[in-house]
């Protein structure tokens, strides 16, 4: 801590027990679990509902479709901070105050950039592919599925990995709708890495920051290649 640039001496290198002791207090294992669930299904939540509103408000040029945009839009640049309050009384009156009721909150803060990037993509999709779908036999829903949301993959897995991001990082969120009962990471590590009086333990914090990276780096490292193509499609396009 006192020189936090050196490199470790011999007496107060101790290997890999930092990682044994921060697991073991932090009950690791449980909240990757739960950080886990609650990213796979917010993500998987977000892709689906935005790319399915982006594609309607983009093909259904109607007064109340614009309006609806330019809602998503507005939502982007609302702090989190101006509602979080008012956001926790209504979780709980909800009983969204859950590893399930979260998804939907995440859902509702994640849409606006969401919205936003698959719009700017279906903007460019010819409409004759979706009008030859329909000749085909296609109803609304399989021609989305089956012809359009194909066709969005890149953007769709920079949604992904940015949504991914944001909500397995997320601290403020859980702590503030989930407590102490269901624990994320960002939460179990803060909570149970600091003692009575400001005593931290800063072997198993920087332990447990180092176990809880590794997932994202890896998705990162899998799917770089599709971000940077997703996110000029999607913004530019149209």
């Amino acid at each position: 801590m006192s020189e936090p640039f050196s490199l470790p001496i011999k007496e107060s290198f101790v290997g890999l027990t930092n990682y044994f002791s921060g697991i073991e207090a932090s009950g690791f294992f449980k909240a990757f679990g739960i950080s886990l669930f609650v990213t796979v299904l917010s993500v998987v939540l977000i892709i689906v509902c935005s790319s399915m509103t982006a594609w309607y408000i983009t093909r259904r040029k109607t007064f109340f479709t614009r309006m609806l945009y330019f809602a998503f839009v507005f939502s982007m640049i609302v702090p989190f901070q101006m509602v979080m309050y008012t956001l926790t009384y209504v979780a709980v009156k909800l009983n969204f105050a859950n590893p399930v009721g979260i998804v939907f909150i995440y859902l509702g803060f994640g849409a606006g950039l969401s919205v936003f990037m698959f719009s700017g993509f279906v903007k460019g999709i010819p409409r004759e592919i979706e009008e030859a779908a329909t000749i085909d036999g296609c109803n609304s829903l399989q021609t989305f599925f089956k012809v359009v949301f194909p066709i969005l993959k890149s953007t769709t897995v920079t949604v992904a990995i940015l949504n991914a991001m944001w909500i397995w990082n997320d601290y403020l969120l859980p702590y503030l709708v989930l407590g102490s009962k269901y624990k994320t990471i960002p939460v179990a590590v803060q909570l149970t890495m600091q003692g009575a009086y400001g005593n931290v333990d800063w072997g198993g914090f920087m332990a447990m920051l180092t176990l809880s990276i590794i997932p994202i780096i890896v998705l990162y490292i899998f799917l770089q290649r599709y971000i940077i193509e997703g996110v000029l499609s999607g913004a530019v396009k149209g």
